[in-house]
């Protein structure tokens, strides 16, 4: 049978909020009985944005991550809300506006952080994959119609079919070590989970420190290299896809007007600065 999934292309993401803000639009004091009741103005969104800096001086990358239900097909949630929880044959999960009347515990549930407390009506809410207007015959739920950058991609296919997309397309699910199974996917998470190793080379030649182009340099755990790259038009390298607090890393660079050799030991992100030739019997300049 076929099921409701979401693809999120994390590089496309501006962070704009229009998903936020028609995710607000569409249940800030609407009812869809059988679906969700009114949301609270004063509630937190169950559609947000998580931002991420990495990096340093000019070598900066910002990724934002859209984050919201997950509508998993192991829901963390279920096991705890019983009949106040429930999986669409479709793949949805809603959360029943009346049953799930006064179970707060229902948010603490989910460790993705997607449901959110409803004060004034004592229920937890979530994004609910804009069922109400999925089965009116909306092709796609609002955050895809308002987004400008084209992030969301909603496709309905069968279980099979979407494996081999995600194969395909190199598709990931946020924390996929839980086992929960989430129907929300997205393209590019490795700029949300991995690091990178960037620096600029430079060389005095005269009286002036130029940038160096066509630098090679490669990047070392040990004796293993892992990596080789060259230097660009403005002397930046830079090796991405990095685990995390993986320890020590050398990066050896060289060049007709020189050499290089510096370490640096990766918890985030880490820009090197400006990395100076010398001759090969000298060890590196890092200004």
């Amino acid at each position: 049978m076929s099921k409701w999934n979401l693809v999120i292309k994390v590089g496309r993401c501006e962070n704009c909020q229009n998903c936020v803000i028609a995710a607000r639009d569409e249940h800030v004091g609407n009812d869809f009985p059988g679906y969700a009741a009114p949301a609270a103005a004063d509630a937190d969104s169950t559609v947000r944005i998580l931002r991420r800096v990495q990096g340093d001086s000019h070598m900066v990358e910002t990724t934002y991550l859209p984050v919201m239900c997950n509508h998993c097909d192991e829901a963390p949630c279920m096991r705890v809300g019983g009949d106040a929880i429930r999986k669409r044959a479709d793949g949805i999960v809603i959360i029943d506006p009346d049953k799930a009347r006064g179970r707060k515990d229902i948010v603490k549930s989910c460790p993705y952080k997607a449901i959110v407390w409803n004060e004034e009506l004592q229920l937890p809410q979530t994004w609910i994959f804009d069922a109400h207007l999925l089965d009116q015959g909306w092709p796609q739920p609002r955050c895809q119609q308002s987004c400008p950058t084209d992030v969301f991609e909603t496709v309905k296919l069968d279980d099979a079919a979407m494996a081999e997309k995600a194969r395909r397309e190199g598709l990931k699910v946020l924390r996929p070590n839980l086992g929960a199974k989430p129907r929300v996917w997205y393209s590019g998470l490795e700029r949300w989970e991995t690091c990178f190793i960037g620096g600029s080379v430079s060389a005095r030649i005269g009286d002036v420190v130029e940038c160096v182009t066509d630098a090679a340099v490669a990047l070392y755990v040990g004796n293993e290299k892992l990596a080789e790259t060259v230097s660009d038009g403005f002397g930046d390298f830079r090796f991405g896809g990095l685990v995390k607090g993986s320890g020590i890393y050398r990066v050896e660079i060289r060049h007709d007007l020189g050499n290089a050799s510096c370490e640096c030991e990766l918890g985030e992100s880490a820009y090197l600065g400006e990395v100076s030739l010398v001759q090969a019997t000298n060890d590196a300049v890092v200004a």
